[in-house]
């Protein structure tokens, strides 16, 4: 009888990558980010653990929203009467890149604990350079 394989905290091991988001639709990028954070790309996923890798994103700049996506607004409340504030995905993209690559990864993971420590492990970096040289990223191939 085949048991079902569950992965434990001593048997995980995560790797780091980085991704050039230059010239990708920030959406797609976000999805395949997300899964790699997940771990959802290796044998051993386990949907109640954190078995994910670390994923630095380079050029979050460089990135393109697609179609009237510039237009569109991205709301949220502040919890006080009358805080309903907006700002356009555009805009967004101009003043504060890093920002908007990661809400839109945070949209793609659970919005439970185990995601708000999976979301940790997302490093976003408007520029070329990145302080996370020491742990040897490897390049992750994304699918156009």
């Amino acid at each position: 009888m085949n048991r079902t394989y569950t992965a434990k905290e001593s048997t995980i091991q995560q790797d780091w990558y980085v991704v050039d988001a230059t010239g990708l639709p920030i959406g797609r990028l976000a999805s395949q980010v997300a899964q790699v954070l997940r771990g959802k790309h290796k044998p051993t996923f386990t949907y109640h653990a954190d078995c994910g890798d670390f994923v630095i994103v380079v050029n979050a700049d460089k990135a393109v929203l697609t179609g009237n996506k510039q237009d569109e607004l991205i709301y949220w409340h502040s919890g006080w009467p009358g805080g309903l504030k907006n700002v356009s995905r555009g805009k967004l993209m101009a003043d504060n890149p890093e920002r908007l690559m990661t809400k839109a990864v945070w949209g793609m993971i659970p919005k439970t604990k185990l995601g708000r420590q999976i979301i940790k492990k997302l490093k976003v970096y408007s520029g070329p350079e990145h302080p996370h040289a020491a742990q040897n990223p490897k390049p992750l191939t994304l699918v156009k």
